[in-house]
């Protein structure tokens, strides 16, 4: 079983017999682009740990705008893990890109959390990181242009993905910066220029890693941070 767990590093980090504990109570599951999870104000009744595959946290404002909070991979979870009582999610969790995780009863973790100190421990450490990344993201959100965040946001989905290449469209990825589609456009064609990123027919393939951290904003170094802490 402990194969299973090696798709997730915050499972991975849990001690053997912590994370035995875990996956007995989870199945694994794959999931669609496009798969919601969880809308705003649904209770938060499944968690899901995930193996591959990225899962953004979209805040949804009431004229339809969006803009992504958070963006989870092989390092997190989607879902509420700390806490005793259950949860109420703020956000829409969708599925970036397809992929597999292991889900689990929100109400079975909340009790293998209050149980095992060494699992609360570890997500405790998780979840303040987690902010730590959500404060640096409001802050990269209103000071930084939309080149360096389009950079630092392909970035994120190419440490978490397998290959250079992923489908999104010019659309989405205004949807997930909270931007224009003009505006996206606009920052794409400077990083084609640059030759960072070739993009066609929806599809992205990073062709210069580095060019394409230069062109980021420090927000990208900084989640250094969040993905040495596990």
């Amino acid at each position: 079983m402990n194969g299973i767990s090696a798709g997730n590093r915050l499972i991975a980090a849990l001690a053997p017999v912590d994370r035995e504990a875990l996956l007995a109570q989870s199945v694994a599951i794959e999931f669609a682009q496009g798969q919601i999870f969880h809308e705003p104000g649904d209770p938060i009744d499944q968690v899901y740990f995930i193996e591959h595959g990225v899962v953004s946290a979209v805040a949804v404002l009431q004229d339809g705008r969006t803009v992504e909070t958070v963006m989870v991979g092989c390092e997190g979870a989607a879902g509420g893990l700390a806490g005793s009582t259950p949860q109420i999610a703020f956000t829409r969790n969708v599925a970036q890109m397809g992929g597999a995780a292991r889900r689990i009863d929100a109400a079975r973790l909340r009790q293998l959390v209050n149980d095992r100190p060494a699992i609360r421990a570890v997500f405790s450490k998780y979840l303040a990181a987690l902010q730590s990344e959500l404060e640096q993201s409001a802050a990269c959100n209103a000071l930084h242009r939309a080149e360096q965040r389009l950079a630092k946001w392909l970035l994120r989905c190419h440490d978490r993905v397998d290959g250079a290449a992923f489908n999104l469209t010019q659309e989405y990825m205004a949807s997930m910066l909270g931007s224009q589609r003009t505006t996206v456009n606009e920052a794409a064609q400077s990083l084609l220029k640059s030759g960072a990123i070739t993009y066609s027919r929806g599809r992205i393939t990073v062709t210069d890693r580095a060019a394409l951290e230069r062109a980021a904003c420090e927000c990208y170094r900084a989640a250094d941070v969040f993905r040495l802490t596990l």
